[in-house]
């Protein structure tokens, strides 16, 4: 049987020690990544959820997002007077709620929406985001209509760290494409 001395023991445990200390912080950070991706895909799921309600129930259909403290709450309401899902209306208590008041991080621990420092324009020639994550005009309401049209506007969700997505909301098509920030590169990247 062959023997391990001390020294061979040392460097071993060492070499293991760096190794960890050099890939946990990748992990952290692609795990951190993840989590922010999967909220991206819950909110562009969410977005096409209410389109299809929209057109099932012949009816507009919105997600308000409502500022909370520093973050925000949303949740899907169904037009009630056939003019559209508006503010008043919904706090009037004309246009229903069809869901309770979400929260991002409740779900997705240490993601919610918000914007890195600096961040570029999702498009060449747009400006930037500033400090507000959600860019769907006055009301913060992404609203359906039958026809499957939406209102246009983008989301921008981040994680920890450099992890930075971004929902576009097509109006004449309802559609939405989930974009990636490259901290790297300093661009968007489509998914």
């Amino acid at each position: 049987m062959a023997a391990f001395s001390v020294i061979e023991l040392i460097f071993v445990l060492g070499l293991a020690a760096t190794l960890t200390g050099v890939a946990v912080p990748q992990v952290i950070q692609s795990l951190d990544d993840m989590r922010t991706a999967g909220a991206t895909r819950y909110i562009a799921s969410r977005l096409q959820q209410a389109r299809m309600d929209a057109v099932s129930r012949t009816r507009d259909t919105a997600i308000r997002f409502t500022a909370t403290g520093s973050t925000f709450a949303f949740a899907v309401y169904v037009d009630g007077n056939r003019n559209g899902v508006h503010t008043s209306d919904i706090e009037n208590g004309i246009d229903a709620a069809m869901t309770p008041l979400e929260r991002l991080s409740d779900q997705f621990p240490r993601v919610d929406f918000g914007i890195l420092p600096g961040l570029p324009p999702v498009l060449p020639d747009a400006t930037r985001p500033g400090d507000d994550p959600i860019h769907l005009g006055p009301g913060n309401i992404a609203t359906f209509t039958s026809s499957g049209t939406s209102s246009t506007g983008s989301i921008y969700i981040r994680g920890r760290g450099a992890a930075q997505y971004a929902i576009r909301l097509f109006g004449q098509t309802g559609k939405t494409r989930i974009l990636k920030f490259d901290a790297r590169q300093q661009a968007w990247i489509t998914l």
